[in-house]
């Protein structure tokens, strides 16, 4: 513990941590629920942890986790819970749910979604200066959730997966929403909007209405042009 800082500041730091680390059960639930075949728990399961991710950061920052428990790491804890629920229960989701093609290429690529993204999670230089992500940032859950509404072929799905692995390697750049200063406040209304249509969607899966996926596909285009706007512009 760190001197000059009281009980309620050390609670407040373990609760953040605390909180970080439900991200684990969060995982855990979503593998579960796909190996019940229950693709939509599963993916409702890594939505909540999805979530927690994106503000546990801010948390801790508020009451200075780094500083109150400087014995805990809680960047390494982050990534440790980063990696279950964003490769390891996706990888396991678009095997189980056949969204790849059928026997050893379905193992194949999950193993391809595991092993690309340890590069994207031990590269020192995986952020920007400008706090965007450098080379694809393994958000496989996100993937998963695409290629599971969108209900593509199965070898189209393939070829996405080989070429988001490939892209870890390179300098694309991938927008954080709650990192990057530059329009903040509208990248995090669309990212919101985004996450709201992603539960109506697949609350109400197979029966979607059109403005409801449109309004989806809109704030993605939005992601996907900021993305490439910012890899455009070079360093």
């Amino acid at each position: 513990m760190s001197a000059g800082y009281g009980i309620t500041h050390r609670l407040s730091a373990w609760g953040v941590h605390i909180f970080t680390a439900s991200g684990a059960v969060l995982g855990l639930l979503g593998l579960l629920a796909a190996a019940a075949g229950d693709a939509k728990l599963c993916l409702m399961w890594l939505g909540i942890a999805l979530v927690v991710d994106g503000v546990d950061g801010t948390l801790a920052r508020r009451v200075s986790v780094k500083q109150v428990l400087p014995g805990i790491d809680g960047s390494a804890l982050d990534l440790v819970i980063d990696y279950l629920t964003y490769v390891v229960v996706p990888a396991v989701f678009i095997h189980r749910f056949g969204l790849l093609p059928d026997g050893l290429v379905s193992i194949a690529l999950a193993a391809w979604i595991l092993l690309t993204a340890l590069y994207c999670f031990a590269n020192v230089g995986m952020k920007s200066g400008d706090n965007y992500f450098v080379g694809f940032p393994a958000i496989w859950n996100v993937v998963a959730l695409y290629l599971w509404l969108l209900d593509l072929n199965p070898w189209f799905n393939a070829a996405v997966v080989v070429a988001l692995g490939l892209l870890t390697f390179t300098t694309a750049k991938f927008l954080h929403p709650f990192r990057v200063k530059a329009l903040m406040p509208l990248n995090i209304a669309v990212t919101t909007l985004w996450l709201l249509c992603c539960v109506a969607l697949v609350v109400l899966e197979p029966a979607r209405p059109g403005w409801l996926f449109g309004l989806w596909l809109a704030t993605s285009v939005y992601y996907a042009a900021v993305c490439a706007w910012r890899t455009l512009r070079g360093p």
